[in-house]
């Protein structure tokens, strides 16, 4: 027997994926399920009530827990004793070119490195911040010393796709084969562009993608044709709905998110302070930029990157018609205020 496992987050790929699978399939064969990752915005539960209600379905919660590993990272910082430094380095030029046509150099140490070992101090920091709240997102920042990035986003990994696969796992131990419904759509990401529309994963899991050939007005429109009313949050200004904030928010996205939901602002900073406690560099900003020293990380503060999104000209000067437009006023980049 197949079970069709469909990945829902609210969002309009997604439900519209759900719908697609549900006029399709047998209903008793249809698991939706949901990845709390604890980083969400409370319309995303309210309307995940909503399609329960108006599909007539119930969609399986998951979360991810982080006990394991904050106890395994308290153990290790403990009882750190490692002896050496870690030393930035800089190329030098040796003259001469190798087989494939590069330059020969090599590297030198620069500075007086730095201890590999945790401090006494970074020490007392870290442990008294790492225990377990039970918010997945949170908890993972804490296990890791520090948020996730553009080139390090292991949040989708952490507490979106090894849940859904340990899932679907636990179906193939049950004897089912599984087909994993995916709301992926082909125009959503150069990374996306050649996502295939099926293909075998193994293992009796094979994944199927049946919008990847849609647009996201396409995915609106077959909703809607349905009775299906989309996400709230799309007419807030936000292009996802999925974290809020994501590490990928727009600058558009984040100034509306600073306007209409202060709130997850506030507590984005809360979490810059514990996640930087639990770290051995002692910051961590949300919005991080690559290779930054500690003390432009310090300054990078959710605070600041809400003042930035706020400005135009390259962050030179205010949008001085920024504050013209209400925050309650619909703002849709999909044309729902329409």
């Amino acid at each position: 027997m197949i079970k069709h496992v469909v990945s829902c987050s609210t969002g309009k790929d997604s439900v519209a994926t759900l719908l697609l699978a549900i006029e399709n399939c047998p209903r008793e064969n249809i698991i939706p399920i949901f990845c709390d990752t604890g980083n969400e915005h409370e319309v995303v539960y309210q309307h995940l009530t909503y399609l329960e209600q108006a599909l007539d379905i119930t969609i399986v919660r998951l979360k991810a827990d982080f006990t394991e590993q904050i106890a395994n990272k308290r153990n290790f910082i403990a009882r750190d004793q490692r002896k050496g430094r870690k030393y930035d380095t800089i190329k030098v030029p040796l003259g001469g070119i190798d087989e494939n046509g590069k330059e020969l150099f090599r590297l030198k140490k620069v500075g007086g490195g730095r201890r590999i070992r945790w401090s006494n101090k970074a020490k007392r920091r870290a442990l008294a911040v790492l225990h377990p709240t039970g918010n997945p997102f949170l908890d993972l920042c804490l296990w890791k010393g520090r948020f996730p990035s553009r080139k390090a986003q292991f949040c989708t990994e952490e507490l979106k796709r090894n849940m859904a696969v340990e899932f679907q796992l636990s179906l193939v131990d049950q004897g089912f084969q599984v087909l994993s419904w995916q709301g992926v759509r082909r125009d959503e990401s150069e990374s996306r562009k050649n996502a295939k529309k099926s293909e075998r994963i193994g293992g009796g899991i094979w994944t199927f993608r049946p919008i990847v050939e849609w647009t996201a007005l396409d995915t609106f429109a077959f909703a809607k044709a349905r009775g299906i009313q989309p996400n709230p949050l799309y007419t807030a200004g936000m292009g996802r709905v999925g974290c809020m904030p994501c590490i990928n928010a727009r600058k558009d996205e984040l100034l509306q998110i600073s306007k209409r939901f202060p709130e997850h602002i506030q507590r984005i900073a809360k979490w810059e302070s514990l996640v930087a406690q639990a770290g051995k560099r002692g910051v961590s900003p949300f919005f991080a930029a690559p290779k930054m020293t500690n003390r432009e990380a310090s300054k990078q503060t959710i605070g600041v990157v809400v003042e930035w999104s706020k400005t135009t000209r390259g962050g030179k000067q205010y949008d001085l018609l920024g504050d013209l437009a209400e925050p309650t006023a619909c703002a849709s980049s999909y044309g729902l205020c329409e």
